[in-house]
């Protein structure tokens, strides 16, 4: 927001209003006096929320209460083996691994228990123990250095470091790996819950749900990443807020929307790493509360037509993922090949779906929903959601607030601005984390007195519904006008001829920055940067057209499936240039 701008009007703040869209009987059904998603204002942490009454006390209750009720619904697939894993059968491997972790290792309540591997069985029912102990899971990125895991293991002190594959070998290549923390292959602890007296169930350790859960860390786009606390009331929540939110969009549908068939399992891939909120959360929160199987695909890089070979022989009923994962499996050349029928649902996260990827969607997959959340680590994903009647009439936004999610746009000093005024978006909920681990000074940053969330994002709220403009980090300051990279990057990918662009600014000596464009062309195609260029200004301001275009074969993504804006940006050290 520029300095000369007033402040007029009332503030605006977004709340659930998905009730609204349903009828009598429905609502009754759904969110009314004893149904699973009713909902009342409570306490938490001092600040007043709105929570979910029918809900788990802890993490581990959600295997547990699976275990009984869908003991033998499909609860892990796996493409390379063709084998199986139930709910009953996760639960007691669970059991077994936390008295391993127990007896051999002295995991109890409160320790740190460490873990770098990819996705798989192990991992995931390391997880579980670990919960079950009380113990804190820390998910360190399976891609990071060594350096970097030394950086995550300093900051957390585990009693326990586990890892396998590739990340296992940066794990003994560390610091920590010298420093009397036990670090363990998964393989082996796996092969020691093998006991033969193996315990009935979960341990019996009393878990408050505002007990820390799991240190997730940022995705560290700039400077160190910070280890945000998740408690098991976020992780809960999580699958709470998703699971109404997607009834009432299925319910309230326009007409020949896709539906499940009658009877049959709902079934994903789990492709996003458990060291992330959304691939963590879906495992241990949705998948267990309404009995979603998951396939885990064969190791290595995602790859779209093993993910549509996944979607014909796991019969997938929904697709999530980033922008990114659903360009690449919908223009693939042999994508009518593969039977994609059953997919009712496509979720996405971490960025914005642009208009000509929702077209796509539409013409590949007619009646298929798409729901896009906006919502980052320290608010265990929750903030918004864009589907239904907010797909259709706002498109470009990132939607409306998810249930019992509260959004307002704040200006710097922290009042709330009101309709059409960028600003920090804030949000308030049960999925707000407890702060950041041992970092008092950012969790004071980071959280209000009262429990509100400042993200580092620039929005502005309109019509009930958010526009997320930019990270204020990447916000372009050209000769004193405000340029949001990404109504540019919009533009820019409708190109016929444009698989993928970011937008960054660069210095000028006059202006203080440009616009610049970086710009992966469909392969085959042969581009200008005057063409960039000019189709650029066919729908933008003149000061928004970028300066400077390059081309480049691929963008660098994180493992989140955000670009990494700093690896686009021109060194600042002149001893680099």
């Amino acid at each position: 927001m520029n300095e000369d701008t007033a402040v007029t009007g009332t503030p605006v703040t977004l709340e659930w209003r998905g009730d609204a869209l349903l009828d009598d009987g429905l609502r009754a059904m759904l969110t009314g006096p004893g149904a699973p998603f009713e909902r009342r204002v409570e306490d938490v942490l001092g600040a007043p929320a709105e929570v979910f009454v029918r809900r788990a006390p802890n993490v581990p209750a959600l295997l547990a209460d699976a275990a009984e009720r869908t003991p033998d619904a499909v609860y892990l697939a796996f493409a390379e083996d063709g084998r199986v894993l139930t709910f009953a059968e996760a639960h007691r491997l669970a059991a077994a691994y936390a008295a391993v972790l127990a007896v051999r290792y002295g995991v109890g309540a409160g320790d740190r228990v460490a873990v770098a591997a990819p996705n798989g069985l192990e991992h995931l029912t390391a997880l579980w123990a670990a919960l079950a102990l009380g113990a804190v899971v820390v998910g360190l990125n399976g891609w990071w250095t060594a350096d970097e895991l030394d950086h995550g293991i300093g900051l957390t002190e585990p009693a326990l470091i586990l890892g396998s594959d590739k990340p296992l070998a940066r794990l003994r290549a560390t610091r920590a790996a010298s420093g009397g923390v036990p670090i363990v292959p998964l393989e082996d602890l796996h092969a020691a819950a093998a006991l033969p007296d193996p315990p009935a169930g979960l341990p019996a350790v009393p878990i408050a749900e505002d007990d820390p859960a799991a240190v997730m860390f940022t995705s560290g786009t700039t400077g160190r990443p910070k280890g945000a606390v998740l408690s098991h009331r976020n992780i809960v929540h999580f699958g709470l807020f998703g699971g109404l939110g997607g009834a009432v969009a299925a319910l309230t549908g326009p007409p020949g929307r896709r539906q499940a068939p009658p009877g049959e399992q709902r079934a994903a891939i789990l492709s996003n790493p458990l060291f992330h909120v959304s691939g963590a959360c879906v495992a241990l929160a949705n998948a267990p509360m309404f009995a979603l199987k998951l396939v885990l695909p064969p190791k290595g890089r995602w790859d779209a037509e093993a993910a549509l070979r996944l979607t014909r022989d796991h019969r997938l009923t929904q697709w999530t993922g980033v922008p990114t994962h659903f360009w690449r499996m919908l223009t693939h050349p042999d994508f009518d090949r593969y039977d994609t029928s059953r997919v009712v649902s496509i979720g996405s996260g971490g960025a914005t779906l642009a208009p000509e990827l929702l077209r796509l969607i539409e013409e590949k997959l007619p009646g298929v929903g798409v729901t896009n959340g906006y919502g980052m680590t320290e608010t265990t994903g929750t903030g918004t959601f864009l589907n239904g009647r907010e797909m259709d009439g706002h498109p470009a936004s990132v939607g409306a607030a998810a249930p019992t999610v509260r959004v307002q746009v704040r200006d710097e000093e922290g009042n709330p601005l009101p309709e059409g005024q960028v600003g920090r978006i804030h949000i308030s909920g049960g999925g707000v984390f407890l702060g950041y681990w041992r970092d008092p000074e950012a969790t004071a940053e980071a959280l209000t007195p009262d429990r509100w969330y400042r993200s580092g994002d620039y929005g502005r709220i309109v019509d009930g519904v958010l526009y997320l403009e930019s990270r204020m980090r990447d916000l372009i300051i050209r000769g004193g006008e405000n340029i949001y990279p990404i109504e540019i990057e919009y533009r820019l990918v409708e190109h016929p001829d444009v698989d993928d662009a970011c937008v960054i600014g660069v210095p000028h000596p006059v202006l203080g920055q440009e616009v610049k464009a970086v710009v992966v062309p469909r392969p085959g195609a042969v581009l200008t940067a005057g063409e960039v260029r000019e189709w650029a200004a066919g729908a933008l301001a003149s000061f928004k057209v970028p300066a400077h275009v390059e081309f480049r074969d691929a963008l660098p993504y994180n493992e989140t499936g955000k670009v990494i804006k700093r690896l686009l940006e021109p060194p600042t050290d002149p001893a680099r240039r």
